[in-house]
């Protein structure tokens, strides 16, 4: 998980793979089948760890306002965990070739299960009378997850904490 979240699936060389797992080549494919099906799994495992916080925060906050900044706060702390910084789900795949679209695929599915998360989120929000009833809870959820993937790009050229801290005031102002 680790040299696919630094280096990305196409940046990720058999030998660095093999070397973090502790394995020789052949057993990387008898372990894991082909470089995709290593990336699927360690892109499973970035959700159900790494990746679970900042959702476990949105999900468990009082109001849906202090869920977002709970998990957008958690959101620049995976991005500035590691260098070169960034979210594995945005960064992981950034070439769109014919090699690369079962992982592409794969990014796909879990970004648009994080929109969906906190998109139900929003819903709830909506529903419980913290939101007017005319909210678009998919646009809101849609500008929130984008807002998330910007996180991840300006901590991977170089952003501080300070400088993405700043983007969450102008992002929560839109959720009323």
């Amino acid at each position: 998980m680790e040299v696919f979240w630094a280096r990305g699936y196409e940046g990720a060389q058999l030998t660095e793979l093999t070397s973090a797992a502790g394995i020789a080549p052949p057993s990387f494919y008898a372990a894991f089948g082909s470089k995709e099906a290593a990336f699927c799994e360690a892109v499973d495992r970035y959700v159900a760890t790494v990746g679970a916080v900042p959702m476990q925060l949105l999900e468990s906050a009082p109001t849906v306002r202090e869920g977002l900044r709970a998990m957008l706060v958690a959101s620049i702390d995976v991005a500035l965990s590691r260098r070169p910084g960034g979210c594995l789900l945005v960064l992981g795949v950034v070439n769109d070739l014919p090699a690369n679209e079962g992982a592409r695929r794969h990014l796909m599915d879990k970004r648009r299960k994080t929109r969906e998360l906190i998109a139900a989120r929003i819903e709830r929000g909506r529903r419980e009378g913290e939101l007017s009833a005319g909210t678009d809870t998919q646009q809101m959820a849609a500008f929130i997850h984008g807002v998330m993937q910007m996180i991840s790009f300006q901590a991977r050229d170089g952003a501080t904490r300070q400088e993405l801290t700043l983007l969450l005031e102008p992002a929560l102002k839109a959720c009323k």
